[in-house]
């Protein structure tokens, strides 16, 4: 195996120069492919990619030999060395004989270079196949010669399709199992070609291959005379791919507002897609304010043009507003600029997607509030049926409607892959729970406009003499959220405040009649709620809420409706036990023999505050204690007070 020092001598030589930065440089200018292997399990996704980087003597001595020791402790090949090793890294990978993670590769030949990623093929990692597809040109979708098209071959292909992955390669791997049959390999050509029909690759490329004796891999093999296509590195060198993102609308996401000075302003990113050159119009997508380009700068000086994948500040002939989350277009083709669209979803998280949670949802650069409006079917991909769903699971995949805060900025995935993905991001753990695929701006969202009124939140308000609130009590069923809350409104009442109870039984005699208790339902309860509590307090009214609800996220959602200051989270503070003690309405005892399900606190979990704005422990207290409490704790705040910031408005 050759060194690092002997390739660059070699490069030498053949360039005729002993000058290595002209080596690298010429490794800078080639083009580079992303591709990812997928398909059934034992289909040898990792002896491939182990092969290919043997074969392209991208392995070290010290690597082979690590490689051969492992193959004897952990291989599958006898005596032979176990390629997959290469790129099965985890040990639990290693022990079970399978890939569970993504694992990235670099290599390169003479004409390109190339990152593939090795993805997992069992069914609970396809949130892991998804990440590995995501960024990828091209995916190689391996198949046993001995077993043909099955249905984790079908799904991971429907996968790469949403995934915006165009070109396939159909790598008939375990060819020598057959007999190199040509039979064979003409029968799962035909198969997969028929079942991709419809699935909008552009290009599909089989291949008969043995990764193990590397057969079609670099060379082509002797023992497949009847095959006259290339082998699969000559075909991952030629497939073109680095031209489509150049052929796409001007897309260029503002990352950083560059302002060294006074004399300088740029607007820094990298160009997702299409190009510009000096001189040419652009347009701030969400503003549609339009300038020309002066300046198009970089490290190394300036260019008169640059194109999709270059980094690059553009300095704008006039100074228009531009900040970081905005996107800078071509003039004559402007991408979407909506709060409401449909997208396909790949669920990550282990809990599950519930329509009407909040979450944040983040593009290339930008990031606004969202929630899922609707869950319109849950996509099976191992056949593209829609099946009806109230929520996904992780690993699921699913036709939705989003609804965000603010508009954000998109191109339909479809049409641009660099525009047209986000993801959703828990507002609690700031994990990322879920990889989007925008289809289209709902119609709806293009009919509803903001119609401007002329009396405000302030001149209601102001009428009526105090403050607007939204007291929201929470506690588990029984813990005295109810009788509390009426305590309070009836002293409010008493002393001329303008209130509204909203009480979680009595809503779900009209508003939410239609709502059961499943979580799906219980976020839809909470999100219909706070919808409304918000328009009472828009109002000029002090709403009192009295609910379980039981989770942070939409406790949160509904904090973040309302202008800052104006939610008031109070945590009624009693022990299960007490609740269960009290059970005023006998529903504990009846949950406590299964005769009610996914009650909260039994079998449907309740996540406590931890930092409400008050907390009422109400053990060895009366009412009538909590509500004195609540009552010192509103008049030191003075909602009575005839001015406060409102966000706006009259």
């Amino acid at each position: 195996m050759r060194s690092t020092a002997e390739t660059l001598s070699e490069a030498r030589t053949a360039a005729g120069t002993d000058s290595v930065r002209d080596y690298l440089l010429a490794q800078e200018k080639k083009s580079l492919l992303r591709f990812l292997t997928c398909g059934s399990v034992d289909d040898g996704k990792s002896t491939l990619i182990g092969r290919l980087l043997s074969d392209t003597r991208q392995i070290f001595e010290d690597q082979l030999a690590a490689l051969e020791r492992d193959s004897r402790k952990h291989g599958t090949t006898g005596e032979e060395v176990d390629f997959a090793l290469l790129v099965d890294g985890l040990e639990a990978e290693r022990e079970q004989g399978i890939t569970i993670d993504v694992a990235y590769r670099f290599f390169a030949t003479p004409k390109r270079k190339f990152i593939v990623a090795d993805t997992p093929g069992h069914e609970q990692y396809t949130r892991n196949m998804a990440t590995g597809a995501s960024t990828a040109d091209l995916a190689i979708v391996l198949v046993d010669a001995r077993q043909g098209v099955l249905r984790q071959t079908r799904r991971h292909s429907i996968i790469a399709s949403l995934l915006g992955i165009r070109h396939i390669v159909v790598a008939v791997n375990k060819i020598d199992l057959v007999g190199f049959d040509e039979a064979v390999f003409a029968k799962i050509a035909e198969d997969y070609r028929a079942f991709a029909a419809d699935l909008g690759f552009k290009s599909i490329v089989p291949i008969p291959l043995s990764a193990r004796y590397g057969d079609n891999v670099t060379a082509r093999s002797p023992r497949m005379n009847w095959y006259a296509g290339p082998t699969l590195i000559g075909h991952l060198e030629t497939v073109a791919v680095e031209d489509e993102a150049l052929a796409l609308p001007f897309r260029f996401p503002v990352q950083y507002v560059n302002r060294p000075n006074l004399d300088f302003r740029g607007f820094a990113g990298t160009i997702a897609s299409g190009s510009v050159a000096e001189g040419d119009e652009i347009v701030v997508a969400k503003s549609g304010t339009s300038a020309r380009v002066k300046r198009i700068v970089t490290r190394d000086g300036d260019l008169k043009e640059a194109m999709a994948g270059q980094a690059v500040t553009l300095v704008l002939d006039e100074e228009i507003e531009v900040s970081r989350g905005n996107m800078l277009v071509a003039a004559a083709a402007r991408p979407q600029v909506a709060d409401q669209f449909a997208a396909n979803i790949v669920w990550f998280d282990e809990q599950a997607l519930l329509p009407g949670r909040s979450y944040i949802l983040r593009t290339a650069t930008d990031q606004a509030s969202a929630t899922v409006s609707e869950l319109k079917h849950r996509l099976n991909v191992n056949d593209f049926a829609h099946e009806a769903a109230k929520s996904l699971a992780m690993n699921e995949v699913g036709v939705v409607s989003i609804a965000t805060r603010a508009p954000v900025v998109f191109d339909p995935f479809a049409q641009n892959r660099a525009t047209g993905a986000f993801i959703l991001v828990d507002r609690i753990t700031n994990a990322t729970v879920g990889a989007g695929m925008i289809l289209h701006p709902l119609r709806r969202a293009e009919n509803i406009h903001w119609q401007s009124l002329d009396v405000g939140k302030r001149a209601r308000a102001d009428m009526k003499n105090q403050r607007p609130a939204v007291l929201w009590f929470t506690g588990l069923s029984g813990s005295g959220k109810s009788t509390i809350a009426n305590l309070l409104e009836k002293k409010l009442h008493a002393t001329g405040r303008h209130t509204y109870l909203l009480d979680g039984d009595n809503v779900r005699h009209g508003l939410n009649r239609d709502l059961g208790f499943t979580d799906a339902d219980r976020v839809e309860n909470i999100r219909r709620v706070a919808e409304v509590a918000k328009l009472m307090a828009d109002a000029g009214l002090i709403v009192i809420v009295s609910f379980i609800s039981p989770f942070k996220a939409e406790r949160r959602m509904a904090r973040e409706l309302m202008v800052g200051g104006e939610f008031v989270e109070v945590f009624v503070d009693t022990p299960f036990e007490e609740c269960a003690r009290r059970d005023p309405k006998g529903l504990y005892a009846r949950a406590l023999k299964g005769e009610i399900k996914n009650f909260t606190g039994v079998d449907s979990p309740y996540e406590a505050p931890e930092n409400p704005e008050v907390r009422l422990k109400t053990l060895g207290r009366t009412p009538e204690d909590m509500v004195d409490i609540l009552d010192r704790w509103l008049a030191e705040r003075d909602l009575a007070e005839d001015s406060y910031d409102d966000g706006g408005g009259i």
